[in-house]
């Protein structure tokens, strides 16, 4: 059995960083980039089949993105706070986010707080634009997870599975264990899912037109019921961790699927159906009847006509 796991483990990189002539590059960092690129191109592609602009999600994701990235890492040092400001730890290395560390739950809140602003400044409804973004966010959680591949970080228990995870001596040692144990592959298991729950919510909102945020609310659902169960399988630890027999990360998930439930149940019932209109009134683009063309409401130069004195 030994043998034949270890022929069917899964390996890790033996580095996960590569030099380009002087410049480093990182697999951590690619795999947090690809996924950048997949949840823009996936939310313009619905966006605008929801009856946006093309570049509107570029514009929201230059607010977003940053604002994503600083939540993220908040959020692993203030449930990791004793690796940068304990005994042995170094505050500077709270600023290396290219060695890996950023919270899912910082980088959405945050990212969340970006793509309202960016939203905000194009005259565009918050509410269509994140049930339009939800499903790429997915995906780019699917594809920043194999960063945890590369940096050979936050797997699971030990297993004899064949599909065991395999990590250096070294790591295995810090972990606690023997060299040559394998370990559940968390990473992948999380991606899998994601990629599992990007395909119901873009089945679901096709299916019935969801709208007024249910996408989001969705999302929120499905993710932490695999987020739930993927986090009982780790065994990394962090400082807020085993409240009431449970991880920290289990409590976060078990709140925010009860809130996305009832968000979820509340807008069915307010607000059936799906927005006719994704820009606040005045903003955005403005169909010219005449020549069925469409004019940029923000050119000063336009003839908008009595209706839009």
């Amino acid at each position: 059995m030994t043998a034949l796991t270890t022929v069917l483990s899964i390996p890790s990189p033996s580095s996960g960083l590569w030099y380009v002539g002087p410049f480093p590059l990182r697999g951590y960092a690619l795999a947090i980039i690809l996924g950048i690129v997949a949840a823009i191109w996936i939310g313009e592609r619905r966006w605008v089949a929801r009856g946006g602009q093309p570049g509107d999600i570029q514009d929201i994701a230059i607010w977003a993105v940053p604002f994503g990235l600083v939540g993220g890492r908040l959020y692993h040092v203030l449930t990791d706070h004793a690796l940068y400001f304990g005994g042995d730890g170094h505050p500077i290395e709270a600023l290396y986010v290219w060695r890996g560390g950023l919270g899912v739950w910082g980088a959405i809140a945050l990212g969340a707080v970006g793509a309202i602003i960016g939203a905000k400044r194009k005259g565009i409804k918050l509410l269509p634009v994140l049930d339009a973004m939800a499903p790429g966010v997915l995906v780019a959680q699917a594809l920043g997870r194999w960063g945890n591949w590369f940096n050979q970080e936050l797997f699971g228990r030990p297993t004899d599975l064949p599909w065991g995870l395999s990590v250096s001596d070294d790591t295995a040692v810090r972990a606690g264990y023997p060299p040559g144990t394998t370990f559940h592959p968390t990473f992948l298991y999380e991606s899998l899912w994601c990629l599992a729950a990007f395909g119901i919510l873009v089945w679901a909102d096709r299916r019935f037109q969801l709208g007024y945020g249910r996408v989001v609310a969705l999302y929120i659902m499905v993710y932490t019921v695999g987020r739930g169960w993927i986090e009982m399988l780790r065994i990394d630890t962090v400082e807020l961790e085993d409240v009431g027999g449970l991880r920290f990360n289990v409590w976060t998930s078990l709140v925010l699927f009860v809130a996305g439930l009832v968000w979820f149940v509340i807008s069915a019932r307010r607000h059936p159906g799906r927005e006719q209109q994704v820009y606040v009134d005045g903003r955005g683009p403005v169909v010219d009847p005449v020549v069925d063309s469409v004019v940029d409401s923000e050119d000063p130069t336009t003839d908008r006509g009595p209706e839009h004195p």
